[in-house]
């Protein structure tokens, strides 16, 4: 076959990478190895940032953010005996909205569905090959067994950081930088109203809590555990008993409402950088270049600012005939991925206790003077809103 773009992956950053191509006329072809049931059932972020949404909305899959995302003002930052609300709206003028990645994937299968765009799912054996020719391909072997190769002007990485197309890039070529963090998350899906109008991120001694939210009707929550925690350790009963202590359940009055847990998972965390985003014809984007603890939501709000670059670059290229764009594509991109890593390690160190070995009564003193003069400083505060509710796309 022959397309002018191979896109490899199909979760948010492909499909919407291929959804702004086709409003370009630029042709791809997407390439996926779980089935769309699995893409779509992905749970992951679930915080949009001012500019991911306006983007969305510009291309026309906005309708159902509006009427069904929540728009949040701010956030609530707590430590034991206090919690205090930052206004985004005042500080910044951006608000964030709650709308999940599963909602937004599901939003662009339908439109790539509606274009008729050539989708291949449940692939194996997917290999990028003469990445630095100016004829790069993409085989692979689809869900009927029968053994493919796309021919392409380009190929864009989009399948996380364990595809192969960042791996495709030699290492002589690649340079990565790396923090693993000392602790994880155990998140928890619980249909159960929220207990509150917007997110809670807790500083507590016995480790950070977050109280976050899907719909109406159904809350999502984190809390901090060691990194090699078995879940099965964790009973509903201990769940409901750790975030009600770390939360402030019984605090003036405010009270942690519990229901039935649906899900239960751990999540790793820590920053990860590779570099160039780009090699020959290959493009990187999103977990395929970097990760970010989700401490700051800025993970699926990357790949998308990503993407937004990407698009934009690539149809001045194979439209209009200009390589501008597209050579200065990954210091484009990295400029917002290293304000972004920097936000999220630094929301990160400033809420989660660190184990012993590691941290003392001394980081927590410093832990917290950081939350009262965020919380107390109208230049704090604008910062943490200004990077929270985002930044501009290729500021």
């Amino acid at each position: 076959m022959r397309t002018r773009v191979v896109i490899v992956g199909a979760g948010p950053a492909g499909l919407l990478l291929s959804h702004l191509l086709d409003l370009a006329g630029v042709e791809s072809v997407l390439v996926e190895n779980r089935s769309p049931e699995y893409v779509a059932g992905r749970i992951r972020a679930g915080v949009l940032e001012s500019s991911s949404v306006d983007l969305l909305t510009s291309v026309g899959l906005g309708d159902r953010i509006a009427a069904e995302g929540d728009e949040h003002r701010g956030i609530y930052l707590q430590w034991p005996g206090e919690r205090h609300h930052l206004d985004f709206v005042d500080h910044v003028g951006r608000s964030v909205w709650i709308y999940g990645q599963t909602e937004v994937t599901k939003d662009l299968m339908a439109a790539r569905e509606a274009a008729g765009r050539q989708a291949y799912y449940e692939v194996s054996d997917v290999a990028l090959h003469d990445l630095t020719s100016d004829r790069p391909s993409v085989t692979f072997t689809d869900r009927d067994g029968v053994a493919r190769r796309v021919e392409a002007d380009a190929v864009a990485g989009c399948d996380g950081f364990h595809g192969p197309s960042r791996t495709a890039v030699p290492s002589a070529a690649q340079q990565t930088w790396e923090r693993v963090y000392p602790f994880a998350w155990l998140g928890v899906l619980a249909a159960v109203p929220p207990s509150t109008d917007e997110l809670i991120y807790a500083w507590h001694p016995d480790g950070f809590a977050l109280h976050s939210m899907r719909s109406a009707s159904v809350s999502r929550f984190y809390l901090q555990v060691p990194p090699d925690e078995d879940v099965s350790r964790w009973s509903d009963d201990r769940v409901w008993d750790g975030l009600a202590t770390r939360l402030g359940d019984g605090i003036d009055g405010w009270s942690l409402q519990q229901g039935p847990i649906t899900e239960k998972s751990v999540l790793p965390m820590r920053s990860f950088v590779s570099t160039p985003m780009r090699h020959g014809r290959l493009f990187l984007a999103g977990d395929a270049a970097h990760i970010v603890p989700p401490t700051g939501a800025k993970g699926l709000n990357l790949a998308i600012a990503d993407v937004a670059l990407l698009a934009r670059a690539l149809t001045a290229w194979l439209v209009d005939g200009s390589s501008t764009l597209v050579d200065s594509y990954s210091d484009d991109a990295l400029r917002r991925v290293w304000r972004c890593t920097h936000f999220s390690w630094w929301m990160t160190s400033m809420l989660h206790t660190l184990p012993p070995g590691e941290g003392d009564a001394f980081d927590q003193q410093l832990q917290l003077s950081q939350l009262r003069w965020v919380t107390s400083s109208e230049a704090g505060a604008a910062g943490l809103a200004e990077n929270y509710a985002g930044l501009p796309i290729g500021f």
